[in-house]
């Protein structure tokens, strides 16, 4: 398992008239918290594009539990359960700075090759980053 935290700011122009963070939102801190957990394994979204490797989104699922407000800190908790094989799975738990759980959610992307656009297998090199932080924790 791979852990990774992230701290946001909840900006005035996320939230809606009630006040509140927009659900729509939430797939934006969640692709805040995959970036950052891909730059904690030292590599990037742009670094796998270098490398011939796109991953789009397959699936995105989110429960909303407590509302986030405006000016909130919020910390984006990442997870990977799993090493990836063709799809890699991000699981997330977003809390305010008080410690409560306000959504959980889940996305699932696929290594696809950026030419053919052809799902492939997770690169060899991302797989041993990963591994190396599997086995810190």
């Amino acid at each position: 398992m791979f852990v990774s935290e992230t701290k946001l700011r909840v900006r005035y122009s996320e939230t809606d008239q009630m006040g509140v963070v927009y659900y729509g939102n939430y797939a934006q801190y969640y692709e805040v918290g995959r970036v950052e957990a891909m730059r904690e394994l030292s590599t990037s979204y742009s670094e796998m594009e270098k490398r011939g490797i796109a991953m789009p989104i397959l699936s995105m699922n989110c429960k909303y539990i407590r509302p986030a407000q405006y000016d909130d800190l919020l910390i984006i908790r990442t997870t990977i359960a799993d090493m990836p094989a063709t799809r890699i799975r991000f699981d997330y738990e977003i809390f305010d700075e008080k410690g409560n759980l306000l959504n959980i959610g889940e996305t699932t992307l696929v290594f696809v090759d950026k030419v053919t656009f052809k799902p492939c297998r997770s690169p060899k090199w991302f797989t041993e980053l990963l591994k190396k932080r599997f086995c810190e924790r």
